[in-house]
């Protein structure tokens, strides 16, 4: 769980790299449309940073292997749903968007994994 809190808190940092980029460097630059597919993306991402910290926690307080399931999960939904939205709202290359859905998946099977968890933790 050592690397996963790591990567949790650069996804953090990115996030707030990210999103500030989005705000102030990319205002302008990229249509309307293309800026809310960006900051879809920031959203997403840290609201999953966040449950990945959380993962890592309850991790520490009730073990099972099903959490490291759960941050895996998470972890490519990240990178497959916020990343294919800013290679979208970067590049507008309309292939980048089919990959958003198999991340959206992930992030569901994260959540499925942190209910499976929390079930079979010892309280």
């Amino acid at each position: 769980m050592k690397i996963i809190l790591s990567l949790t808190a650069l996804s953090g940092a990115l996030a707030v790299m990210l999103g500030a980029f989005g705000a102030h460097g990319l205002k302008g630059r990229l249509s309307e449309p293309m800026l809310a597919v960006f900051q879809t993306g920031v959203q997403y991402q840290f609201y999953h940073t966040l449950a990945l910290l959380g993962v890592v926690i309850l991790a520490r307080l009730l073990p099972g292997q099903w959490w490291q399931t759960a941050a895996i999960f998470m972890l490519v939904g990240i990178l497959c749903f916020s990343g294919s939205l800013y290679a979208l709202a970067l590049t507008g290359i309309k292939w980048f968007g089919p990959i958003t859905p198999f991340g959206g998946l992930c992030f569901i099977l994260g959540w499925l994994s942190v209910l499976v968890a929390t079930i079979r933790a010892e309280w």
